[in-house]
């Protein structure tokens, strides 16, 4: 089964739009919890658990394991999503964006390390650095497009003046997705929540494309303006919180704060439709 019908899915089944992104931040874990670098599975897997029933993705932040040494752990982590929960998506959030042997490298790291189902990538280097991904013919990518933080808009909110009509560098990046590098129907785009209007013109360029929006929660972003500048028919979205739904809670009872706050926003969401 390739990323998108695993995606159609996981949506269908658990009626859910949300991801659940699983961003560990020592400083922000239970108290008893709290600095531990040994604990950072345990805390995610109960994550998993206390949420598996909202979600229709996970999406894995890799520096947040990294950072800590912890890649182990998420090599684990994934290893439990899969036997626990096989019909859920796992998406690596990694933001690679390389060129030749090394972007070959990192699609092996993303598909056969870790053995996720999409991977997120940074576009800015071209075709030559999305295509080693799109050998993987099961699997999903997402390009960062119109991104939730106020910095891209130095870039991504700027016009092209050699392309026809002057696109911003985001538009651009919707049409090359939609169209001529989308070669195996395996492309998706990321927009930030915390832009519904820039969801919506992205939609409009790239109507088939699955949009995964970060942003909502802890980054502000309008969950109900996200889901309706961006859900059209044939065009899927999945709008992720992390933090908000990872720290609800400081002590012991986190996951049942997990898992009430997952509930409550694919309420939102659901009611957004």
């Amino acid at each position: 089964m390739n990323f998108a019908d695993m995606l159609r899915g996981a949506t269908a089944r658990n009626h859910s739009l949300l991801c659940v992104g699983l961003d560990p931040e020592l400083g922000r874990f239970p108290v008893a919890m709290r600095g531990n670098t040994r604990k950072i599975y345990g805390f995610c897997a109960r994550i998993v658990d206390a949420t598996a029933d909202f979600v229709c993705a996970f999406k894995l932040q890799v520096a947040c394991f990294s950072a800590y040494g912890a890649e182990r752990q998420l090599e684990r982590l994934i290893e439990y999503i899969r036997r626990t929960v096989p019909h859920i998506p796992v998406i690596l959030d990694a933001k690679r964006g390389d060129i030749g042997s090394t972007a070959v490298q990192y699609a092996r790291e993303a598909f056969e390390r870790y053995d996720a189902d999409a991977v997120t990538l940074s576009p800015f280097m071209g075709f030559d650095s999305i295509a080693p991904y799109l050998a993987y013919p099961d699997k999903g990518v997402f390009l960062l497009c119109r991104t939730s933080n106020p910095g891209g808009d130095d870039l991504q909110n700027q016009r092209l003046a050699d392309i026809d009509g002057q696109p911003r560098l985001y538009e651009h990046i919707a049409h090359l997705a939609q169209g001529p590098w989308n070669r195996n129907g395996q492309l998706g785009l990321v927009v930030g929540a915390t832009y519904p209007q820039e969801i919506a013109r992205v939609r409009n360029i790239a109507p088939t494309l699955p949009l995964l929006i970060p942003g909502v929660g802890a980054q502000g972003g309008d969950a109900v303006a996200a889901v309706r500048a961006g859900l059209r028919d044939g065009g899927a979205i999945i709008v992720n919180s992390s933090r908000a739904i990872l720290y609800a809670s400081e002590g012991t009872d986190f996951a049942i704060a997990a898992c009430k706050q997952a509930g409550r926003t694919r309420s939102v969401l659901d009611e957004a439709q």
